[in-house]
C-alpha cells in the first residue's frame, strides 16, 4: 500500500439535500453512518441507509483479486482489497487506485451529482489489458441512520425491472433503490451477516449488522469503463438517458461545479449547505447531525460570510426567521419532524450576530438586501431582543442589573450542553460569560437601528466590567449568580470568557485587562488542535474522549477540546495586540497553519468537532463539523488577511460617538 493517506481516515460526499456517501480511505465500514446511498427523505431530515457499501472483485487471466475488504466480527477482516490500494486522492472526489498482483492497475471513483439522491460509481483500467473482467455486489439494508439492520424474513430481494434500469423495493415506506449500469445483473440473493462497526464499538454502542445483497454486477472492464448509479426512488430527477452518458454528464457537470467553488477548502465549506423547506440550512456536521440553530449561525459566519455566498446566507436567516417564537429560535429540528426544540439561550443570540455580520458584509460589497427581507430580519432581531428583556422560557430575562440571566434544573441551555439522563455535567444557570458577550452585542446591534436600546447596553457593560473580573485568575468568571444566587461566582477556568475579547462584533473587554484574560486562556487552554474546554489541574479535568456514552457526555466538556473556539481566541489574540500586520502574520503561523494541518487527519478536508485534552490531541467525536470549519475559514479569510492594512475587528461602541443608526466605519 502507497497511499499518503491515512487508511483509517473518512471522505465525504454530500448531495446538499441532507444526504451523503461516506467510508474510509480502506474501504472498511467502521461506523453504522458509513454508506454509498444514504438519502433523506424529508431534507435534510428522514434519513435512510439504502446502500451501505459494496464487494467488488476484478478477474484476469493471472487470478481474480478483491477490490473491497469488510470486517466481521469477532475481529476478522475478509477480503484483502485495501491491501491492494495503491493511492488515494479525494479530489475532486474519492478516487483510489487499487495495483494487482499481475501488474493490472484499476481506478474506482465515487461522487455525488448535486441535489440528487444518488450515488455514481465507476471504475477503469489505467491501461489496457485483454481479459479483464468486474463483479461488484451492493450491500442493502434500508434503515434508519442512526439503527443497525439484521437478517430478517420480509426483506424483498426481487428487482422489478424498468426497462434497463432496476427497481429494489426492500421494505413498505422506504424509497426504494433503482441501479442504472451498463453491465450485466445476475440474480443471487445472499445475507452476509455479522459486519462490525469499530467505531461504533469504541463508543459504547451496537455495532453489528446484518446486509442483503441481491446479485451481481458484471462488466468487461477491457472493452469500456464500468459505470453503476445507484439512486433513491423518488427522491432524485428520472433520466431517460443511457447509463453512460448519464454518468459521464454527471461526471462533467459535478466537476465544473465543483472546479467553481474554488480550493479544496472552499468545497469543503459547500458540504454543509442544505435545503431546508422553501429556503436553506447549515448541517451542523457529518454523519449524525442535522441543522442545530447555535451551530448554524456560527458555522454560516465562516461558511457564507467569510466566503461572501451571499445567497445562501440571506436564505438561512429568512429560513430560520420565520421559526421565532417568545423571542427564541429553536436550537434543533428533531430528525422525525416533532416539534422544534427551544432548548438554548445562546442560539437567537448568535443568529442576531450573523444578521448583523450578513447586512454589513452586504452593504460593504454593494451586494444591497430587499426592503421586505430587511424588514424581516429587523422584525426577527426586535423579536429575540423583546422577548428576552421581557422573559422567556427556562427562565431566561434580563435582570435588574441588565445582563440576562437564564436557567432552571435538569435543563442545559449555553453550548455547555451534555446531560446523561437527568446528570446535567456542566450546570451553567446564572448569568454565563459567554451568554452576555452575546447579549451585549446583540443590544449593540439593536442599538445601531434603535436608541432604545442603547441604555440597556450601556448598563449591562457597565455591570459586566464590575462584575465578572477574576482578579485572582486575571482573566473572567465562568457564572456569575450561580443558580440565580445574587452574589455567587464559577471561577472554573473555562474558555467561555474569550467571547468577551473577540469572536464578537464588539468586544466587551478591552485594554491590559482583555490582554491579562486572553495570555490566561492561552498559557493553560489553548492546543494546537483549539481550546480545551476545561484547564488542566481543575477538579473534574478528563484528559481524553473514550469510553462508552456516559463517559464520552462527562468528558465532552471537561478538558476536551473544540477547534471552533480558535476563531474567536485567535481573534482576541490580534485584537489585544494590536490588530497590524505582522501580528496577524504571527497568528497565521502561531494558531492556523496547527490548525490546517489536520484537515486529513479525521474527515478528510475538514476539521473534526473535538479532539482529546492531551497530547497527541486525537481527533473525537463527528469527523466533519460545520462550526470547526466555518471558523478556520474566518480565520483564514478574514481575521487574518495579510493583503489588506486594516484589520477585521470593530470597535467598542462604548468608544465610539455614533449617529442613530450607528457607525459604518470598521477599525
Amino acid at each position: 500500500m502507497l497511499t499518503a493517506h491515512d487508511l483509517n481516515a473518512e471522505w465525504l460526499e454530500t448531495d446538499g439535500l441532507g444526504g451523503f456517501a461516506s467510508g474510509t480511505v480502506s474501504g472498511l465500514r467502521t461506523r453504522r453512518y458509513h454508506a454509498l446511498l444514504l438519502a433523506a427523505t424529508k431534507p435534510p431530515a428522514g434519513r435512510q441507509v439504502l446502500v451501505n457499501g459494496i464487494e467488488a472483485w476484478v478477474r484476469t487471466p493471472q487470478g481474480e483479486y478483491a477490490l473491497s475488504s469488510q470486517r466481521y466480527a469477532p475481529d476478522a477482516v475478509h477480503p484483502d482489497g485495501a491491501s491492494r490500494i495503491a493511492s488515494f486522492d479525494p479530489e475532486p472526489w474519492p478516487r483510489w487506485t487499487f495495483a494487482l498482483e499481475d501488474g493490472t492497475r484499476v481506478v474506482q471513483e465515487i461522487f455525488i451529482p448535486h441535489e440528487r439522491a444518488e450515488v455514481v460509481l465507476a471504475w477503469r483500467l489505467v491501461e489496457p489489458r485483454p481479459g479483464v473482467t468486474l463483479r461488484v455486489r451492493p450491500l442493502f439494508s434500508g434503515r434508519d441512520y442512526h439503527s443497525l439492520h439484521r437478517e430478517n424474513e420480509a426483506f424483498r430481494f426481487d428487482p422489478i425491472a424498468k426497462g434497463a434500469r432496476l427497481v429494489w423495493r426492500p421494505y413498505p415506506g422506504v424509497p426504494g433503490v433503482v441501479a442504472d449500469a451498463n453491465g450485466a445483473y445476475c440474480h443471487e440473493p445472499v445475507w452476509y451477516r455479522n459486519f462490525v462497526y469499530t467505531e461504533e464499538m469504541a463508543r459504547g454502542l451496537d455495532c453489528v449488522e446484518d446486509l442483503a445483497s441481491p446479485g451481481v454486477f458484471g462488466w468487461g472492464l477491457s472493452r469500456e469503463e464500468a459505470f453503476l448509479i445507484l439512486s433513491a426512488e423518488g427522491l432524485s430527477p428520472n433520466d431517460p438517458s443511457s447509463t453512460v452518458e448519464r454518468a459521464r454528464s454527471l461526471r462533467t457537470a459535478e466537476a465544473s461545479r465543483r472546479e467553481q467553488l474554488g480550493s479544496p477548502l472552499l468545497r469543503a465549506a459547500g458540504a454543509y449547505f442544505v435545503r431546508r423547506g422553501s429556503g436553506r440550512t447549515i448541517i451542523a456536521g457529518y454523519p449524525w447531525f442535522t441543522d442545530w440553530g447555535r451551530d448554524t449561525f456560527i458555522a454560516m459566519r465562516g461558511l457564507a460570510l467569510a466566503t461572501e455566498r451571499l445567497d445562501d446566507a440571506r436564505s438561512i436567516l429568512l429560513e430560520w426567521a420565520g421559526a421565532v417564537s417568545e423571542g427564541m429560535l429553536p436550537n434543533r429540528f428533531p430528525d422525525a419532524g416533532e416539534t422544534p426544540e427551544y432548548n438554548s439561550v445562546d442560539a437567537s443570540l448568535w443568529y442576531v450576530i450573523a444578521v448583523h455580520d450578513y447586512l454589513k458584509l452586504a452593504e460593504r460589497t454593494g451586494a444591497g438586501i430587499k426592503a421586505g427581507d430587511k424588514a424581516l430580519l429587523d422584525q426577527a432581531v426586535d423579536a429575540i431582543l423583546t422577548g428576552y428583556s421581557a422573559g422567556t422560557r427556562h427562565g431566561i430575562r434580563r435582570d435588574s442589573d441588565g445582563l440576562l440571566l437564564s436557567g432552571e434544573p435538569g435543563v442545559q441551555l449555553t453550548w455547555m450542553d451534555a446531560k446523561v439522563g437527568d446528570w446535567v455535567v456542566t450546570p451553567r444557570r446564572g448569568k454565563p460569560v459567554e451568554v452576555q458577550a452575546l447579549w451585549l452585542n446583540a443590544l449593540a446591534i439593536g442599538a445601531e437601528r434603535s436608541p432604545a436600546w442603547r441604555k440597556a447596553f450601556e448598563q449591562g457593560q457597565a455591570s459586566f466590567l464590575r462584575r465578572f473580573p477574576n482578579e485572582r485568575r486575571g482573566g473572567l468568571y465562568d457564572v456569575v449568580d450561580v443558580d440565580g444566587l445574587s452574589g455567587t461566582f464559577d471561577d472554573a477556568l473555562r474558555p467561555n470568557q474569550i467571547l468577551a475579547a473577540g469572536g464578537l462584533p464588539f468586544p466587551i473587554l478591552e485594554g491590559e485587562s482583555a490582554r491579562r484574560m486572553v495570555d490566561l486562556v492561552e498559557s493553560r487552554l489553548w492546543t494546537p488542535a483549539g481550546l480545551r474546554s476545561f484547564a488542566p489541574g481543575e477538579p473534574g479535568y478528563v484528559p481524553r474522549y473514550e469510553g462508552g456514552v456516559r463517559e464520552r457526555d462527562g468528558a465532552y466538556h471537561q478538558g476536551t477540546v473544540w477547534p471552533w473556539l480558535l476563531g474567536p481566541f485567535v481573534e482576541a489574540w490580534v485584537r489585544v495586540r494590536g490588530g497590524g500586520i505582522e501580528t496577524r502574520r504571527q497568528a497565521r503561523e502561531k494558531f492556523l497553519q496547527p490548525l490546517k494541518a489536520r484537515l486529513s487527519s479525521a474527515g478528510i478536508g475538514h476539521i473534526a468537532e473535538i479532539a482529546d485534552a492531551e497530547p497527541p490531541h486525537t481527533p473525537r467525536g463527528c469527523p466533519f463539523q460545520a462550526w470547526s470549519l466555518g471558523e478556520l475559514l474566518r480565520l483564514e479569510l478574514s481575521v487574518l488577511r495579510v493583503d489588506c492594512e486594516t484589520s477585521t475587528p470593530e470597535p467598542n461602541p462604548r468608544a465610539r460617538k455614533e449617529t442613530q443608526h450607528g457607525s459604518k466605519q470598521r477599525a
